[in-house]
């Protein structure tokens, strides 16, 4: 297998991890015994080739001029975000909009995939960008079906993902395409970071998704629901721990946190048993059990509904081996 070519657009004030973790991925591949010759070709590039100052004052020196490169076929195009303070890089919008459609595969990190709704690269998409922008992306381009909560999204040659990390995660997913899931398992490991988030995993976590209650009772019932996913978790029971009616229970959790009890609830649930299948080897039935769900058949409905797809899928790809060694 030939290598691979990665094109990475610099410009003033990207941010440093939205272009170093996805390279970091590409590079590894080729450190591997036997890989020699079949990675990734990496070449960046910048308006006028100039060194480019990064969101965190690090700087850049290029490998040539943007204008010079040309996307062709077997290239994958990367575009990393960086601060958006409300205008673009013309010569960068431009190139994207001209050269943009000759690459095989079109790739943004973060707030990059602003730059490639600029350009018109996602017009008629599935895209996300980070949880920050997601709604100024829907509204400035109407055209973009944006989706805020996966971590990334695929749809076609073009891949756009969420903030910062969420680009390892889809480069780990690229190598995985191009180079089977071994490899890529063994980059995670190499890199220290986890190959368990497919790109419809939620960008927040439960606790992060949902603000944080104001008051000592209902903080202390999200902090239970967190430490007892198998308990009854009912409004009823909710509200009795917060000395509340169920009403004004709910009614006061889903003003302080932003989602009801119940949608809470489920998150913080699926979340419990997705760690379980990732790290141990009990079964779906006793997963159930353990996560609140009385039959395997809601833990299913509840995967699909969050994750896409059933628990036995989801083992499959990101569970421990059959030797019971933990994933990744």
């Amino acid at each position: 297998m030939s290598l691979r070519n990665v094109l990475v657009v610099l410009y003033d004030g990207v941010q440093s991890l939205d272009v170093t973790g996805p390279v970091e991925v590409f590079a590894a591949v080729a450190r591997f015994p036997g890989r020699a010759g079949t990675g990734y070709a990496i070449r960046t590039v910048s308006p006028g080739g100039a060194p480019v100052r990064t969101d965190s004052g690090l700087s850049l020196v290029p490998d040539g001029d943007l204008e010079s490169a040309s996307p062709g076929p077997g290239t994958t195009l990367l575009v990393p975000g960086g601060q958006y303070r409300g205008d673009f890089e013309p010569r960068l919008t431009e190139w994207l909009r001209v050269h943009g459609a000759g690459a095989e595969r079109l790739v943004s990190v973060c707030t990059g995939g602003l730059l490639l709704a600029e350009a018109g690269l996602l017009d008629g998409l599935r895209a996300t960008t980070h949880w920050y922008v997601c709604e100024q992306m829907a509204r400035d381009y109407p055209k973009v079906a944006v989706e805020p909560d996966p971590i990334y999204v695929r749809d076609g040659r073009v891949a756009t993902s969420a903030g910062v990390t969420a680009g390892i995660d889809l480069a780990l997913a690229l190598v995985e395409e191009d180079h089977g899931r071994e490899l890529a398992l063994d980059i995670a490991r190499h890199l220290v970071v986890f190959l368990r988030r497919p790109g419809n995993q939620a960008q927040f976590s439960a606790q992060l998704a949902a603000q944080t209650a104001q008051r000592d009772p209902l903080r202390e019932v999200q902090q239970w629901i967190t430490e007892h996913p198998g308990s009854d978790l009912s409004v009823e029971a909710l509200a009795a721990r917060a000395r509340l009616s169920p009403r004004h229970f709910a009614r006061a959790f889903q003003a302080e946190t932003g989602v009801t009890p119940g949608r809470y609830v489920e998150r913080v649930r699926v979340e419990h048993a997705r760690r379980l299948l990732e790290d141990t080897g009990d079964g779906v039935a006793q997963i159930s059990r353990a996560c609140g769900y009385r039959t395997p058949e809601a833990l299913r409905r509840a995967f699909v509904k969050t994750l896409g797809q059933p628990p036995a899928e989801y083992r499959r790809r990101f569970g421990p081996d059959p030797h019971g060694n933990p994933g990744p």
